[in-house]
């Protein structure tokens, strides 16, 4: 999908609260631009929870002013509406996969925390993210609460 300024709202900001999107600020005279988009376009055509979008600098420059896109290709994931991550310059297939990746990943913590807020237990959840780096630690709390039984209604 290709983006303009008049699109822009809809098409990147109001669609990544939805999903991560991932904009290819691109311009047509671009050599590493062309080589960049079939293997960004074929990787997010693998991961159906990732929206690309393609901004042609030479058409939306203020968008590219806006982002402070200095070289091109120049790639900026956004989630609700802000730039999560980004990199310049053509990459390789294994490198967009990598980017693509931590995109989609949830952050390992995020699971077991959710858990723990389902299962009521604030003080649980409280003390979890007071001493929150260890993840194999998060697991054995949420095991230690969902064995005493946490009423799921607090």
């Amino acid at each position: 999908m290709d983006a303009t300024e008049a699109t822009w709202e809809r098409d990147v900001l109001a669609a990544s609260e939805e999903a991560p999107v991932v904009v290819d600020f691109w311009a047509p005279w671009c050599g590493p631009c062309r080589s960049l988009a079939p293997v960004l376009e074929r990787a997010v055509a693998e991961r159906p929870e990732v929206r690309l979008v393609k901004v042609n600098v030479d058409e939306s420059p203020a968008l590219a002013s806006r982002y402070g896109v200095g070289g091109i290709p120049a790639v900026k994931a956004f989630r609700r509406g802000d730039v999560v991550a980004e990199f310049v310059g053509a990459r390789g297939p294994a490198l967009v996969e990598e980017f693509l990746e931590g995109l989609t990943a949830p952050p390992p913590r995020e699971g077991v925390l959710a858990e723990l807020r389902e299962a009521g237990d604030l003080p649980s959840v409280l003390e979890a993210l007071e001493h929150g780096d260890d993840d194999a630690a998060l697991a054995a709390l949420l095991e230690q609460v969902e064995g005493a039984g946490i009423d799921e209604r607090k």
